[in-house]
């Protein structure tokens, strides 16, 4: 334990979410060397805003793609080897794993999405709910850890996953407040949050996930775990799962499309921002569409939404392509195959969530306009997410295979 709590005499590391690639992979490099034993060990503390040497803080970058899955996988094991780093492999496996269930259960998200939007409607009538909601959202619970990481969250778009963890239950069990609507919050706020991670982690603590399992809060363990930062009192002592009527019958994940043959206009969006370097040549032009309001009908915080910005404008800038807010995305896409001359758009295959929809809505008047639309998915996606079938314990014993197809298996150089 030495080794571990040396974390805080050392000097702060507060991480500088700059909106950049070469902000994640500076960030990756700093962390590579501790992605083993010390990690392992160390990950479940949360010590403080300014005390981040023991997780790797890149999932802002990964959210977004301005760094890949790959990427970081390829660091690590360089590093540390299979065996090494296995909790911190899996940890970047969870983000796959719930990417790809989503993906062939695309109804949980529309069904989160409608709930929302009745969660909000009762807010309207419902004078008990809605004071209790304000004084979650506004840090006011008297709750201590509670209302230190609401705080934390809305001014630096950040919470150790553990805190998420705790937070979400306490929501759930303590405050008794519907899911969906602190699944709002950290959608709103995060820099991390997707519909795919953000969603099912709630419902994994809410019993819907794996049905029957909770996660619930406990004071000794928040103790334990921000190194005595906490003692919540009054936490709900039972997490009785939650229960839903409605089924999620799992679809095909679409057929992987064949990259563009001739001259494409790129579209990125803010689920895919490296660029084109999953296709094999260089676009005539180049168009980033944004989608963040749609992640909720709910006012966004400015932390993540600037992100987003500033690091679309950032990959754009070498294509002197255009960046756009729009709900329909069919005109500014057809507009901007027009100048470059092109009748082919290429794209990196969109996840489930208000990109997606986006995307499928313009198809069609694409389709019309004589334009051919590519989805393309990048091989990591089309090789892990099949594995997302059930539960995560049956997709983790499927990383060794996922890593060796995607000829992931390099021998470890240290272990710290």
């Amino acid at each position: 334990m030495t080794d571990l709590f040396s974390t805080l005499s050392e000097p702060e590391e507060r991480v500088d979410f700059m909106p950049t690639r070469a902000a994640g992979l500076r960030r990756l490099e700093q962390f590579a060397a501790r992605a083993g034993r010390y990690y392992a060990n160390s990950r479940n503390y949360d010590f403080g805003r300014t005390q981040r040497r023991n997780v790797s803080v890149v999932s802002p970058w990964l959210r977004h793609r301005l760094i890949t899955e790959e990427e970081i996988l390829t660091r690590v094991l360089a590093a540390h080897g299979m065996k090494g780093a296995d909790k911190f492999i899996q940890e970047v496996f969870w983000r796959t794993y719930y990417k790809g269930w989503l993906e062939q259960r695309p109804s949980v998200w529309d069904s989160y999405q409608k709930n929302l939007l009745s969660c909000l409607r009762r807010l309207e009538i419902d004078t008990d709910l809605r004071a209790t909601y304000r004084d979650a959202v506004s840090g006011q619970t008297g709750i201590d850890c509670f209302d230190h990481w609401t705080d934390e969250l809305v001014n630096t778009g950040y919470l150790h996953n553990h805190a998420r963890m705790w937070m979400a239950s306490i929501w759930i069990f303590t405050l008794r407040l519907p899911w969906e609507l602190g699944a709002d919050l950290f959608l709103r706020h995060l820099l991390d949050g997707d519909p795919a991670s953000n969603t099912l982690s709630w419902r994994w603590v809410a019993g819907l996930h794996t049905k029957g399992k909770t996660y619930l809060a406990r004071p000794e363990n928040i103790a334990k775990y921000t190194n005595g930062r906490f003692h919540p009192k009054g936490l709900a002592k039972m997490a009785e799962p939650l229960i839903e009527t409605c089924n999620h019958p799992r679809v095909a994940i679409p057929a992987p499309q064949a990259p563009p043959t001739g001259a494409y206009l790129l579209l990125l969006s803010e689920e895919d921002m490296c660029g084109p370097d999953f296709l094999p040549s260089s676009p005539a032009g180049a168009l980033g569409l944004l989608a963040t309001k749609g992640l909720s009908p709910q006012h966004l915080g400015s932390i993540p939404t600037a992100f987003a910005q500033s690091a679309m404008d950032t990959v754009l800038a070498p294509f002197g392509g255009d960046i756009q807010a729009a709900d329909d995305w069919s005109a500014p896409l057809i507009e901007a195959a027009q100048r470059a001359g092109v009748t082919t758009i290429a794209t990196a295959h969109l996840p489930v969530g208000p990109s997606r929809a986006r995307l499928d809505g313009a198809e069609p008047m694409l389709h019309d306009a004589g334009i051919t639309l590519c989805r393309v998915m990048r091989p990591y996606d089309q090789i892990s997410w099949p594995h997302a079938k059930a539960g995560f314990f049956g997709f983790s014993k499927k990383i060794p295979t996922i890593l060796r197809e995607l000829n992931l298996t390099a021998s470890p150089s240290t272990d710290p």
